[in-house]
């Protein structure tokens, strides 16, 4: 077997090149070992199958989130509307109390399930694959609520970006 090349690109360098995709924004929760709510900020979201109804997202493994994601049944995915900034900002952040002031309803497998977002995707744990610093975690989506009314808030290059109003 050989050994992989070392690429002649930095990290930083590396992540700049994937900022230029435009991706929405999403908040992932679900539960602890001890059964409090967590949830982190993310942009790693995809669909994978329609039969069965399979999405998935990306978590650091350094994140301080990551061991609930690994040990919890049942997680829930949600689409942040253009409003929701704020939301975004709080669940990116490490070490604080990201619901404060939020109160979320309970989802499958009690899941936190916040209020307000585009979407939100209810899903118990299909499969976790090891990916590098990071776990994939495919969930079978078991339900799911939607809304047409609101425009996505989107993230590209760094930064907080809107779709551009017709």
């Amino acid at each position: 077997m050989q050994t992989p090349a070392t690429p002649k690109f930095t990290t930083r360098e590396f992540r700049d090149v994937l900022g230029n995709f435009a991706t929405g924004i999403a908040v992932v929760t679900s539960r602890d070992t001890e059964g409090r709510p967590v949830g982190c900020t993310i942009n790693s979201f995809a669909s994978v199958s329609l039969d069965p109804p399979l999405v998935s997202f990306c978590i650091d493994r350094q994140a301080g989130t990551f061991a609930a994601f690994q040990s919890h049944g049942h997680f829930a995915l949600h689409f942040l509307a253009e409003h929701q900034e704020e939301v975004s900002r709080r669940f990116a952040k490490a070490g604080e109390d990201k619901f404060g002031a939020v109160e979320p309803v309970a989802g499958i497998g009690n899941v936190p399930l916040l209020s307000d977002c585009l979407a939100h995707l209810e899903c118990s744990v299909y499969q976790r694959i090891d990916a590098g610093d990071h776990v994939l975690i495919l969930g079978r989506v078991e339900a799911f609520s939607s809304r047409k009314d609101l425009p996505p808030l989107l993230y590209f290059r760094g930064r907080y970006a809107r779709v551009a109003s017709e």
